[in-house]
C-alpha cells in the first residue's frame, strides 16, 4: 500500500530501540518501553500553504533520520507494521552521519 501525506505531514518508520540496556540486561516483552523518538522519513507531504495559496516545501526528505517529539506523531498501522504521521512542527532534528 502506497501512501502519500498531505500539506506539511510526514510519515515515519519508527527506529525502535534494541531489547538490551547498556550494562547488557536483556528486558523481556512485558517491560514498559518508552515511545521511541527516532526514525527513518518514508513520505513527504508537498507542503504547507500560505494564505496567499503559495507552497512552502517540507525541510525533510525521504530516507532522513529523524528525531521528533515523543508525543506529536499519530500512530497509524499499515499491513501490520507500525508508522507515525507528523507535522513538519514535530520533527525536532534531522541526524546526519
Amino acid at each position: 500500500m502506497k501512501i502519500k501525506p498531505l500539506a506539511d505531514h510526514i510519515l515515519i518508520e519508527p527506529i525502535e530501540e534494541g531489547e538490551k540496556t547498556e550494562s547488557g540486561i536483556l528486558l523481556p516483552e512485558s517491560a514498559e518501553k518508552e515511545k521511541p523518538q527516532e526514525g527513518k522519513v518514508i513520505a513527504v507531504g508537498p507542503g504547507r500553504k500560505t494564505s496567499s495559496g503559495k507552497i512552502i516545501p517540507v525541510d525533510v526528505k525521504v530516507g532522513d533520520r529523524v528525531i521528533f517529539t515523543k508525543y506529536g506523531p499519530t500512530e497509524i498501522e499499515i499491513d501490520d507494521k507500525k508508522y507515525l504521521i507528523a507535522k513538519e512542527e514535530d520533527i525536532l532534528a534531522i541526524i546526519e552521519e
